[in-house]
């Protein structure tokens, strides 16, 4: 569930697939990221919305690799960054759909992603449980393991159906 910054109201939500017609767009609407890119094609982007409502919150793009999820990328809606967001928790619902798709594998909420930087990770670290992970692959490499996931699934609900690919 969500909770309206502005006065504290709590709405329900939604997690779908998101489809590419969605998808391609977003950066025009002020999106970080180019959603629609093509090397996203491997991955499961799930769009995050208020229940009866079209509106994406944020999309995760996600993938199932060597017994554990893997995070690509992950990115609330430009709404919902900042000090006048709309919406608080959507970063940790973003993270929440993940293992709750690690869950549905079989690998007890796992989930490994990249953080940009030091300042990420520090973050990360403080609000999610995650641990810093030392990887050649990269450098900020983190993991939130089995324990810490099923708290944040406790504290950011979800309800919708996850449709691996």
């Amino acid at each position: 569930m969500f909770r309206r910054n502005i006065n504290g109201e709590i709405f329900p939500n939604n997690i779908f697939i998101a489809d590419v017609e969605e998808l391609d767009g977003l950066q025009t609407e002020g999106w970080n990221f180019d959603w629609a890119d093509s090397e996203l094609n491997r991955y499961n982007i799930y769009k995050l919305q208020l229940k009866d409502d079209e509106v994406i919150q944020g999309l995760v793009a996600a993938e199932v690799i060597r017994g554990a999820v893997y995070i690509r990328l992950a990115e609330s809606a430009p709404h919902n960054l900042g000090e006048n967001k709309k919406f608080e928790g959507v970063g940790g619902h973003l993270f929440a759909i993940a293992i709750k798709l690690s869950n549905a594998m079989g690998f007890n909420g796992y989930v490994f992603f990249d953080a940009k930087n030091m300042k990420l990770v520090d973050h990360y670290t403080k609000k999610f449980g995650a641990n810093r992970v030392m990887a050649r692959v990269h450098v900020y490499r983190m993991e939130i393991v089995e324990a810490n996931a099923q708290k944040l699934l406790e504290q950011y609900t979800l309800e919708g159906d996850l449709n691996v690919r």
